[in-house]
């Protein structure tokens, strides 16, 4: 009641208006057999000391003792623990939309920060604040190249952007009668550049790639820009690590910029929330979705904050409304926000050549196997693909038992790459940690390879 504060006379009124005299007919619709009956498996009520020891055990169980080489999308970095500290003040934490600008200052200035960060990262000039997260973020910059074009039957994506984003997009676009093409990637790990120059034509709103993409490999953007926009497309540039942008230049050509910034301060927390953004050429400005924080005076002169060109439903006539479902995660951008101030640009680019360093070395040990490889020769940040051979289930198994949770397997998103790991090195991972990857790959390695050529020629 505590939660549901409606007492038996306000049911039985509900349930009178909608024509039903108990709660159960309201789920008349599930098949009995799927209907839960019995009470929950849960424990009993608890004092606080009990709760708290419940809550240590279950932390104890986290996997924290362990080395992980999961990126793919999310990523796991060092967190300062100011970040939390200045998030968890009253006037952040229980902000939710600054409507009314003059009691509202702070939240807008920190939103108006995080902009100008994305724009000086991504080289662009405009940025919203913030969005819902990477994938919706860059579904959102799809929708958007279509309104600035007026193209809207046609886009081209790389097969190498991330699969859950390529779904999420497809997911979009279902009921639009938009044609959604997919190119392969070409041995280098990049997208195939002859296949692009064939699939893009005078009806395509927009070119979209990855870059890092998901194989960790950096595209070559200028290319790809240049075919785009020779038949009027634009470019779309996904960003899934935008740590990358502090030793990489940004994305050449391109008009949309957008993707994750989890990375800068997010926690990783099973999923989410994370915290998308989206930059852009200032004459697409009011095409972007989402919220735009704009910088101005007062009657008196005084420098302030408000929410300018707002092209959500909430504020515009809805059949006007460049978006509708892009939640501004305005808390997480400003854990992004207060990560970047605090590294600062020499700081950034510091932990960036730590990550890439880190992977490099761990890229540069695994070759060094006889039947290992990273079959993709396009430069990479800190991610990168490995080739084992035999069973890569076991060798992640026998990485798991030495604390190590080894990597991502990709072929249930590219079937073609049965035996292919993928594997991320931050500063979280240790040369230490990379040594004892490189040592249990090599002892699967001997195993899992006479296995294999035993097997054949005993076929």
């Amino acid at each position: 009641m505590r939660y549901l504060p409606n007492s038996h006379a306000d049911r039985q009124a509900m349930l009178r208006a909608t024509g039903h005299t108990r709660t159960d007919e309201l789920f008349e619709q599930i098949p009995a057999e799927l209907r839960f009956k019995g009470k929950l498996n849960l424990p009993g009520p608890l004092s606080e000391p009990e709760i708290l020891d419940f809550f240590q055990q279950a932390a104890a169980q986290s996997g924290r003792e362990f080395t992980s080489l999961l990126g793919a999308g999310a990523y796991s970095h060092y967190r300062p623990v100011v970040v939390d500290s200045l998030l968890s003040r009253g006037e952040f934490f229980t902000a939710y939309t600054p409507y009314q600008a003059e009691i509202a200052q702070g939240t807008l200035q920190a939103m108006f920060e995080f902009q100008t960060l994305m724009a000086q990262l991504t080289g662009q000039e405009v940025s919203n604040a913030s969005l819902y997260d990477g994938s919706t973020a860059t579904t959102e910059a799809a929708l958007m190249a279509m309104r600035v074009t007026g193209r809207h039957h046609r886009l081209v994506v790389a097969r190498t952007l991330h699969p859950e984003y390529r779904r999420i997009i497809r997911t979009y676009l279902q009921h639009q009668d938009v044609e959604l093409v997919e190119i392969p990637y070409a041995a280098s790990g990049q997208i195939d550049l002859t296949k692009l120059e064939s699939a893009v034509d005078a009806q395509t709103a927009a070119v979209i790639i990855q870059s890092p993409n998901f194989f960790g490999t950096f595209e070559n953007a200028a290319q790809v820009a240049r075919i785009a926009q020779r038949n009027g497309a634009l470019l779309i540039v996904a960003v899934t690590e935008p740590l990358s942008l502090a030793v990489a230049s940004p994305p050449a050509g391109a008009d949309i910029v957008c993707g994750e910034a989890q990375s800068f301060g997010v926690p990783i927390t099973f999923g989410g929330p994370y915290v998308g953004f989206l930059t852009t050429r200032e004459k697409f400005l009011r095409q972007m979705p989402g919220r735009l924080v704009g910088q101005t005076v007062d009657t008196e002169g005084r420098r302030g904050f408000v929410l300018t060109l707002a092209t959500r439903e909430q504020h515009i006539r809805r059949e006007k409304a460049t978006s509708n479902i892009c939640t501004n995660q305005s808390l997480c951008a400003l854990a992004a926000t207060i990560y970047l101030c605090l590294l600062g640009k020499a700081g950034l680019r510091q932990l960036a050549e730590q990550n890439l360093a880190k992977a490099h070395y761990a890229a540069g040990q695994l070759r060094e196997i006889p039947g290992i490889s990273t079959p993709f020769a396009a430069p990479f940040f800190n991610e990168f693909v490995v080739k084992v051979p035999g069973d890569a289930q076991s060798l992640l198994d026998e990485l798991k038992a030495e604390k190590i949770i080894g990597g991502l397997l990709l072929e249930e998103h590219f079937p073609e790459l049965a035996s292919h790991v993928l594997m991320c090195c931050t500063e979280l991972v240790s040369r230490e940690a990379i040594d004892r990857l490189v040592k249990v790959c090599r002892s699967a390695e001997v195993n899992g390879y006479q296995s294999s050529v035993l097997s054949k020629s005993g076929s």
